[in-house]
């Protein structure tokens, strides 16, 4: 009969693991139970093939192995799996814990926001039972008093009852549920804020703590705890790394003590001491970003004495939005005190999985070993191997980067945590690496050395000692975490998540002299000799391209239309016409001309008309 390893077997192994220890007095977390089962399977000494079915056989062998482990208290592997587990599931970064501090914030006061909300009073008592509601609100939500003081409830009345009276009661209940809630948080802001302003007077303040003076000593407080448990931590850690290698050089002078359990112990305080920084980096960061706030709140109180003090009236659309970003600047020293309580009840939390390491070498026992043996620390390595750098010229398909020829050098991902390279795997010890000896770049990832030979040895084969880094992994759990191997063993740690997700992999940019000539025309010219710059011009062709000449255009006048507009037409109006020929002339006509002789008588009897015609002729004239 076989099993396949689905969820519900490894459940059902979970589960009794966790039932067995809890039977013998030793209860374990269903977490640190999954961690181990995992840690056991890849153990190769346990012979377990993860691509095959377990048999019922295989599944009781599994737990009673991951039981065995996790009733060992005196192993430090196990106290080195429960400090991460720990810390996976308890830290959180800035932004993580001020969101969740706010989510629990605003669920306690949701039952009280509804009530004020949903209520629809009609009677005086009642009205005065909301306008409580609201000051419990406001009180409760800026954390500032204990609603059970008289005189912090008093002060908060009055303070409320200065922008926002009794009487405005009736408005607010006509709003919308979305309004009334955006409204309440505005008055908490400005009774926060004249709460704040009355107390810098000496006016009030009955109930608020005075956070920058608290903030300043507890700061340097806090930096001194984490940093004492950090140099601890290092001393031990390197007193470790040298009893190791003095056992190296001579096996049989430490007879009486395990190497295993010393590596093991080396790990759990390499993995304290990388938690330890993180914790002190955010105390220092909490630092920081205290000395500006405490700038901005000065000079925002300095601004709201110039603006209110020793004055009648005062205009809102000033004194309002000072009013505001006090309570603003208040809130983040209010979030300032709880990073700095959250990081200290860390550190204090991480101490209780270091016990292992007093009773697996006490002072005594561990100053005695160390007779006669060098104790260097992680700065004094590196110094020593200052001096060393690879020969690139020694490596033919060999990418090394140095800070003069890389732009980004301090700011690369390096691997496994900063320490060597190949002392992990061949070795099984944690040394720090020193970028100065040059980083060698493998597969888009960045590794360091502790000294010039161990970068030219693991740069000759790096796929062999990295894989030989896995199986020390498989053999010792915890450093799957500690040298930040969850990429090669992600299908079998899912619930572990890496703290650093938003830190992506910097690409390194390498630097060097360069240079180039280019031709001056290398293309022929594309010129457009259709191309116009000038605006008139354009508008002539685009007239040109209309051919308006040809255009007509045409009306419509339906009965609506008619007689609802002017009309008008234009024509042309008649002109004057005349020829003009080459010369001017003229001509004459001959009048004829008729002359009667005889009418007054004479001789003769008879009169006689003599008719003579005196014109002359065309062509004589």
């Amino acid at each position: 009969m076989s099993w396949d390893p689905s969820e519900g077997i490894i459940r059902h192994i979970i589960r009794q693991a966790g039932q067995q220890c809890a039977a013998q007095g030793h209860p374990v977390s269903e977490t640190v139970v999954a961690f181990m089962v995992k840690a056991v399977v890849l153990d190769p000494k346990n012979d377990f093939d993860v691509d095959q079915i377990l048999t019922k056989k295989d599944v009781q062998n599994l737990i009673q192995l991951c039981v065995s482990r996790l009733l060992d208290t005196t192993n430090p592997s196990l106290s080195t799996i429960e400090m991460q587990v720990y810390f996976d599931l308890n830290y959180a970064n800035r932004a993580e814990l001020l969101r969740e501090h706010r989510r629990v914030l605003e669920a306690r006061l949701a039952p009280l926001l509804r009530d004020i909300t949903d209520s629809r009073p009609r009677m005086q008592e009642e009205m005065k039972n909301v306008y409580q509601m609201i000051v419990s609100y406001v009180l409760l939500s800026s954390g500032l008093g204990s609603p059970t003081d008289i005189e912090v409830v008093r002060e908060v009345i009055a303070a409320l009852q200065s922008i926002f009276p009794q009487t405005a009661l009736v408005s607010f209940l006509s709003l919308s549920k979305k309004d009334k809630e955006q409204q309440l948080k505005n008055l908490t802001m400005l009774v926060t804020g004249i709460r704040l302003y009355n107390k810098e007077c000496g006016k009030g303040g009955k109930g608020i703590d005075d956070l920058p003076a608290i903030l300043n000593e507890a700061v340097p407080s806090a930096t001194q705890s984490i940093e004492d448990h950090l140099n601890a931590c290092r001393v031990r850690a390197h007193r470790y790394t040298a009893l190791l290698e003095s056992m190296h050089e001579d096996q049989n002078r430490y007879g009486q003590l395990s190497s295993l359990k010393l590596k093991e112990a080396l790990f759990s305080m390499r993995q304290h001491e990388a938690f330890l920084c993180i914790l002190l980096s955010d105390t220092i960061t909490s630092g920081q970003e205290i000395e500006k706030i405490n700038v901005e709140f000065t000079a925002t109180m300095e601004k709201l004495k110039s603006t209110v003090q020793n004055k009648v009236s005062v205009d809102t659309k000033e004194a309002f939005p000072l009013f505001v970003a006090a309570f603003n600047l208040w809130s983040r020293f209010q979030d300032e005190i709880l990073l700095l309580s959250f990081l200290t009840n860390m550190t204090n939390c991480l101490q209780q999985f270091l016990e292992s390491q007093s009773q697996l070498l006490p002072e005594e026992l561990l100053t005695s070993l160390l007779e006669g043996v060098t104790v260097k620390t992680d700065k004094e390595r590196i110094r020593e191997t200052m001096g060393t750098r690879v020969n690139v010229s020694d490596f033919k398909n060999q990418e090394w980067l140095f800070p003069e020829t890389t732009t980004n050098f301090d700011e690369l991902l390096i691997q496994y945590h900063g320490f060597c390279a190949h002392a992990i795997g061949v070795k099984g010890l944690t040394l720090p690496g020193n970028p100065a000896i040059g980083i060698l770049k493998h597969k888009d990832r960045c590794y360091v050395f502790s000294s010039k030979e161990s970068a030219y040895i693991f740069a000759q084969d790096p796929d062999k000692f990295i894989e030989l880094n896995v199986e020390r992994a498989k053999e010792h759990a915890e450093l799957i975490q500690l040298l930040d191997l969850h990429h090669q063993f992600g299908y079998l740690a899912p619930h572990m998540r890496l703290r650093s997700a938003d830190k992506l992999l910097m690409k390194p940019t390498t630097k060097c002299d360069s240079g180039s000539q280019t031709d001056t025309h290398i293309l022929p010219p594309t010129i457009v000799k259709s191309y116009e710059w000038n605006e008139w011009e354009l508008r002539r062709k685009a007239i040109k391209l209309a051919n308006l000449r040809r255009k007509l255009t045409h009306a419509m006048q339906t009965d609506l239309s008619h007689l609802r507009r002017e009309n008008s037409t234009q024509v042309y109006l008649p002109k004057d016409v005349s020829t003009q020929t080459k010369r001017d002339s003229s001509s004459s006509v001959p009048r004829p001309q008729i002359f009667l002789a005889g009418l007054r008588g004479g001789s003769s009897a008879t009169t006689e008309v003599v008719k003579v015609d005196l014109t002359r002729p065309i062509d004589k004239a």
